[in-house]
């Protein structure tokens, strides 16, 4: 869910209506600057951020998406407050087309062959992570042990934020570079802030495809445009050759 838009960014308008919130100025004085220091001084400052941006804003008001967070990441969240959910409690939901539907913990997903990928993250609004460590376990994998039936042709994938939704063909989805992680950033478990327990990461496209906070898998006979789809997003987010890449196919498909 980290996003952005070279068609949607955010404006002084909307900078404003953010800050006309009742949410004291001091108090957002502090966290821009704190925002700031996350660049600098890592992930222990995003997370005080975070924390104070859901303490002070809980019902979510978008506030959390001005301000940047540590590794060069910024923290975003349609619903202007950080879900969490911790990793005794967290579960995967696999259903739709499928056989064998299921519902994984957390272990389970620890206990599947897990794969490595150290790729870059790239927003659509232009700025990127580079060689970021991402670990967990192959989509097709997961898919493969649903069996997904001959009928199916998508993928849709909610978050337990309640509200994102992101979506992949079936044959995006089986990509090597695609992965349900549960870890980044060096050999560490995804924090609330970056979308964890687990999330998914899709490789070759922008970050808005890579669905934070991920709760449920299901198989679909089509594809079923996603939250910023439905506002105007490329449902293909290939990055491409403008942004450095080369791995999106040729055709676009």
């Amino acid at each position: 869910m980290d996003f952005g838009s070279t068609r949607n960014r955010l404006n002084r308008a909307d900078v404003d209506d953010q800050l006309s919130k009742p949410i004291g100025r001091r108090i957002i004085i502090g966290i821009v600057a704190l925002g700031c220091a996350g660049i600098v001084f890592g992930e222990s400052v995003q997370r005080v951020v975070g924390r104070a941006i859901t303490k002070i804003n809980p019902s979510g008001s978008g506030i959390a998406s001005l301000f940047p967070g540590a590794n060069t990441f910024r923290i975003y969240t349609v619903t202007g407050s950080l879900p969490s959910e911790s990793t005794k409690a967290y579960t995967l939901k696999v259903g739709g087309l499928v056989n064998r539907p299921t519902t994984y913990s957390y272990n389970d997903l620890l206990a599947m062959p897990s794969v490595r990928l150290d790729k870059d993250f790239q927003c659509v609004t232009g700025w990127r992570v580079p060689n970021v460590h991402w670990q967990g376990v192959l989509l097709s994998h997961i898919l493969d042990l649903s069996q997904v039936q001959p009928s199916a042709k998508a993928v849709l994938f909610k978050s337990f934020d309640g509200v994102y939704t992101e979506s992949l063909t079936l044959d995006q989805a089986k990509r090597s570079d695609v992965i349900v992680a549960y870890e980044m950033l060096g050999d560490r478990p995804i924090s609330s802030e970056h979308g964890g327990p687990v999330r998914l990461y899709v490789a070759p496209m922008y970050g808005y495809k890579s669905c934070k906070w991920l709760s449920e898998i299901e198989i679909s006979d089509q594809v079923v445009p996603g939250y910023w789809e439905n506002l105007g997003y490329d449902v293909n987010a290939w990055i491409g050759r403008s942004n450095g890449r080369s791995d999106a196919p040729v055709d676009g498909a």
